[in-house]
């Protein structure tokens, strides 16, 4: 049994290739499912997509990362050999390790952003209602969520940081002499929208409008905000009323052409407009940044602006560092457990069954005394001892056994084993 991990992120790979390997939460368990019947032997698996990051976390055979990486290839519409040169593998305790580092926010753009943690809970959850995931992951990711646990509480890994949406509010103040003379757009009404239109909020813009696809859902995020409402479907005709559009949506398509911006700032008399992009795939076409009058940021370019306070944070990362190390160990441990060639349990399975085997030959020989009409005491005497005398046998034998120095080790084991102090437990299974 090994863990291993494949994956791309913000580090190893542009925003447009990361696109292509973006899920929404709703796919992912039919993807697991795509996934898992494609190969010869079906290993658990988990599947993280942001948008940052899009990664696979398996168990089983080391020896399925490489179909997993050319169906992960053809998922995406890319060659094996494109996707190879910017993923990464991992494997035991290197996938370990990042899992608890990818949990804890060390591995985020935003140092110590705690929005990754309930994004891999929810990936766990897919998993689980897939029915991908099994023992050997379950405890991986319950790990990692201690772990990240235990980094936010024990360190100030998420202090002075500064997220995406607040820096997109840094980057329109930059622009707009005062952002209280600005109609601002949201577009969806995800948790990054509500994120981004608190923020916003927090600068009473003179206007604010939630466009998405359902009027439902963008009226009770705007009801907090007091904003307005609007359709997907009415933007290219009312984008030239904002000053600032900031997107964030699951659509696989861009929702915001190159044309309705044109046209937009035509009817603005090309005053600037601000425009940020956090979807992964892009809400907003590409070429929208090649015009003179438009400030297009995407999650990428945003990158330098949440850096802030990541000096600060070192010491923090530091103490984050040895949490994450001890809890690798400790699961490399529990690895090594179940390793049937270096572990405990297949031992502890042949004990029970051993003893259990015992049981029953005693149970049957006290069945048969009883239906004799020996009395009951004498038949749980004699239960009693010979159960004794089996699981004694083997340990007396060799105490006889060997020479001088072999039976004295074997005493010193004998006496840990069976001379404890103290009550044993009343059920040793």
């Amino acid at each position: 049994m090994s863990v291993w991990t494949l994956g791309i992120n913000h580090n190893t790979a542009p925003l447009d290739l990361r696109g292509r390997f973006a899920f929404a939460i709703d796919q992912i368990q039919p993807t697991l499912q795509t996934l898992r019947s494609s190969l010869p032997r079906q290993p658990e698996a988990t599947l993280l997509s942001t948008c940052n990051r899009t990664e696979l976390y398996g168990a089983g055979d080391h020896n399925i990362v490489e179909p997993t990486l050319e169906w992960l290839a053809q998922t995406g519409g890319v060659s094996p050999q494109v996707l190879r040169e910017h993923a990464y593998v991992l494997r035991d305790d290197q996938a370990a390790r990042h899992a608890f580092r990818v949990a804890s926010g060390l591995d985020s753009m935003v140092l110590g952003e705690a929005q990754i943690l309930g994004q891999m809970k929810n990936a766990v959850r897919a998993a689980d209602e897939a029915g991908a995931l099994g023992s050997t992951l379950h405890q991986l990711f319950q790990r990692s969520f201690a772990v990240a646990k235990q980094v936010r509480t024990s360190t100030e890994i998420g202090a002075h940081s500064i997220s995406m949406t607040a820096a997109a509010v840094r980057l329109a103040s930059q622009l707009f002499e005062d952002l209280k003379e600005t109609r601002v757009l949201f577009v969806g009404a995800g948790e990054m929208i509500e994120l981004a239109a608190t923020h916003f909020a927090a600068r009473t813009p003179r206007s604010m409008a939630i466009a998405n696809r359902t009027l439902e859902r963008g009226e009770a995020l705007a009801s907090r905000f007091g904003a307005q409402v609007m359709r997907l479907g009415e933007i290219p005709e009312r984008l030239h009323e904002f000053d600032a559009v900031i997107s964030c949506t699951a659509s696989t398509l861009p929702i915001i052409g190159l044309g309705a911006v044109e046209r937009a700032l035509k009817k603005r008399r090309h005053r600037p407009m601000f425009m940020v992009d956090l979807a992964v795939p892009r809400d907003i076409e590409a070429e929208v940044k090649d015009l003179g009058d438009v400030y297009l940021y995407t999650v990428d370019d945003l990158a330098a602006v949440v850096q802030t306070g990541r000096d600060q944070r070192q010491a923090a990362v530091a103490q984050a560092e040895a949490i994450i190390d001890a809890g690798v160990l400790s699961f490399m441990h529990w690895m090594e457990q179940r390793d049937p060639a270096r572990g405990v349990v297949p031992l502890i399975q042949q004990l029970n069954a051993q003893a259990d085997n015992w049981r029953q030959l005693e149970m049957a020989r006290a069945r048969r005394l009883l239906a004799k009409g020996e009395p009951v005491e004498a038949v749980m005497e004699a239960l009693a001892k010979g159960l004794t005398q089996k699981m004694l046998h083997g340990t007396l034998a060799e105490l006889h056994a060997g020479d001088a120095a072999t039976r004295a080790a074997t005493a010193q084991t004998v006496s840990r084993l069976f001379l404890r102090e103290g009550t044993p437990p009343r059920d040793a299974a």
